[in-house]
Order: structure tokens, then C-alpha cells, then sequence
């Protein structure tokens, strides 16, 4: 296990591979555990980040940063730790809405983003999320019946403090804007099954710059990179290799033969 101490408080992280930095922030529902299948596959050429949030997984309980802007905070605490400058992020969810918030505040330090089931605003996160009210093992209470259940998932969800999953859902803001304002490339990836988070409305697609795509799931809820990891990963390494055309590489469909 590694940690670092940031602004006077423990954080976990793990890191795999050797290359190219790349940064994966997880959910409200989990840990840095679940990114494991996904930062395997990338290792080969990339050096693979996965912190726990404070509040999350191994890192501190410490609640006045239970918040979308003291994640963005601790990643750039976390960036500075480990001496990188810039670097794509794949942000699943609260990790996605941390990702964007990050860009926006510093938009030198982010190349691209991966935003998997990630709501752009408070009212497209269902409930029973966005009505969590705390208490112990949020996961399990949240998703109940509501999803598969995957170990990776579960071996951490008991660590998780719940306050840190009510507080930060209540500080989500509105990234509309701010998708609009960002010159980078961004991938929106969804589970089309998800009940947790709503995908935005379809007409926000055909109002978005050049620089922002879109790829949907079939047949997948909440957890894309372990309902259908070979597929997740092949998409996030094409979306790396391809990221200053990508809207050519998927106009010519290449992408899609490839997955059938």
C-alpha cells in the first residue's frame, strides 16, 4: 500500500506500470480497487494513478473536503506530490465530476478526460443517491438491488464514510458551462442501464463543441470498466491515441468494427 501525507492528512493511492502518467478517480460507491483491471491493461505503457478520495477507501476521514471542490483540491495537492504537470484522467462518476471541476480550475494541467457516468448537474443523479442521508456502508445501502454486485466494489465499501458520499453529492454543481468552456478533448462514456445516474438530455449533444464525443453501453449499468472490461479498455486506448482526431476515427466507424 502507498501514501502520502497532503495539507496534513493521509492519502492513499496505488500507481502501476512504467510511461506515460494517467490519473483514474473513483465513485461515490467504491475506491481506487475497482480501477484495478483497467490500470493492469494499461501498465504496459502508462503509469497508472488511482488515489482515494479523503473519506474513501485507506485515505483519511476528514470532512470539512467532503466536497467536488476539496477532491479538486486534493487532486492538485496529489499532481504536485507526485511531480506531474499534465496528465489525462479517467474519472468515473464523482471522480468525473472532479475531473471536470479540476480542468476547469486548471486547464494547463489536464490533456483529456474520460468522463464515465458521470451526471453534469445535482438533477441527474437518481435516487436513491441523491437522497442518501449517511450511515455506514453507503454502497450496500445504495445499491441494494439496484446493480450487480462486483467484488472489487465490494471488499471497500465498508471503509467508506458517508458522510463523505452525502456532503459531496450535495455540492454538485452544474458543469454545463463548463463543458462548454473547456478546449480539451472529452469522451462522455455511459451504462445505458444505469439507475444511478442519468445521461443529459439529447439536444445538449448536438449543441457541444468539436472537442466533445460521446460513447454509450448497451446491457450496462454503473460500472462499465467490470460489466465489459476488455471493451472499456480498448475504447480509453484508442480515445489516448486518438484524442487530436477522434471525431474522424469514429465518423469512419473504425472503432466499432473493431469492438464486433
Amino acid at each position: 500500500m502507498s501514501a502520502i501525507i497532503l495539507d496534513s492528512s493521509l492519502v492513499h493511492y496505488e500507481a502501476l506500470g512504467r510511461g506515460r502518467p494517467i490519473l483514474f478517480l473513483h465513485d461515490w460507491l467504491g475506491s481506487w480497487r475497482y480501477w484495478v483491471p483497467t490500470m493492469v491493461d494499461m501498465a504496459s505503457s502508462n503509469r497508472a494513478y488511482a488515489p482515494d478520495f479523503w473519506g474513501f477507501g485507506d485515505s483519511d476521514k476528514v470532512v470539512p473536503r467532503y466536497s467536488v471542490n476539496g477532491y479538486a483540491s486534493q487532486v492538485e495537492l496529489f499532481m504536485d506530490q507526485m511531480g506531474i504537470d499534465n496528465i489525462p484522467i479517467v474519472g468515473h462518476g464523482l471522480g468525473a465530476v472532479i475531473a471536470v471541476t479540476f480542468a476547469r480550475q486548471h486547464p494547463e494541467r489536464v490533456s483529456q478526460i474520460m468522463m464515465v457516468n458521470m451526471p453534469i448537474s445535482s438533477e441527474h443523479i437518481a435516487r436513491p443517491l441523491s437522497t442518501f442521508g449517511g450511515g455506514d456502508n453507503p454502497a450496500k445501502a445504495i445499491l441494494g438491488r439496484k446493480l450487480k454486485s462486483y467484488e472489487e466494489v465490494d471488499m471497500e465499501d465498508a471503509k467508506t464514510d458517508g458522510k463523505a458520499v452525502m456532503l459531496s453529492v450535495r455540492s454538485m454543481p452544474d458543469l454545463t458551462d463548463t463543458l462548454f468552456e473547456l478546449e480539451i478533448p472529452l469522451l462522455f462514456v455511459y451504462g445505458k442501464d444505469d439507475p444511478l445516474i442519468r445521461m443529459p438530455e439529447e439536444d445538449l449533444w448536438e449543441d457541444l463543441d468539436e472537442n466533445v464525443h460521446s460513447y454509450f453501453f448497451e446491457n450496462v449499468q454503473h460500472y462499465p470498466m467490470l460489466e465489459q472490461t476488455s471493451k472499456f479498455n480498448r475504447l480509453l486506448r484508442d480515445f489516448l491515441m486518438h484524442k487530436d482526431n477522434w471525431g474522424q476515427y469514429q465518423v469512419k466507424d473504425e472503432w466499432k468494427r473493431r469492438m464486433r
